[in-house]
């Protein structure tokens, strides 16, 4: 049974392992205890904005998942709020089991109750499969993203 949660600080390194274990994300995290302070800095950020919410999945053993949402205000569409997905990840050996699914649909369910009227993603080009998995859950590649390194 999969319980999906909010994260707690003692997650953090399970996420942080989570966001490591891909190609992308070896190349751009580091799960080495002690974590680096950037990440329990952002993870404090996190927890303390009503705006953002961390949530992980927990399979009683370990954590297997998580998912970043933060919830945006906007102007358009007459003021309507929106949400941002960021940092899905399901372990490695977990993948093609429903885990990501739950975790999506729990989002969904949570966005709707806070009043969002859509939700959005970006996925990197090259997870062709992670499009696959978005489109059966009825995402649309409507728009393309651009990004900005500062």
């Amino acid at each position: 049974m999969i319980e999906i949660r909010v994260a707690t600080r003692e997650d953090l390194p399970a996420i942080v392992g989570l966001l490591a274990d891909d190609d992308l994300g070896s190349t751009r995290e580091d799960p080495r205890i002690p974590l680096h302070q950037g990440y329990v800095a952002a993870f404090d950020a996190i927890s303390s904005d009503e705006n953002q919410l961390l949530i992980v999945a927990d399979d009683g053993r370990a954590v297997v998942g998580c998912l970043q949402i933060t919830f945006i205000p906007g102007l358009s569409r007459m003021g309507q709020w929106r949400a941002l997905f960021e940092s899905v990840r399901v372990a490695r050996a977990r993948r093609g089991v429903g885990i990501g699914r739950t975790m999506l649909e729990w989002a969904i369910a949570e966005c709707r109750a806070r009043g969002c009227g859509f939700a959005q993603l970006t996925t990197d080009k090259s997870r062709t499969r992670a499009h696959a998995f978005y489109a059966r859950l009825g995402f649309e590649a409507s728009h393309e993203g651009m990004k900005l390194k500062l």
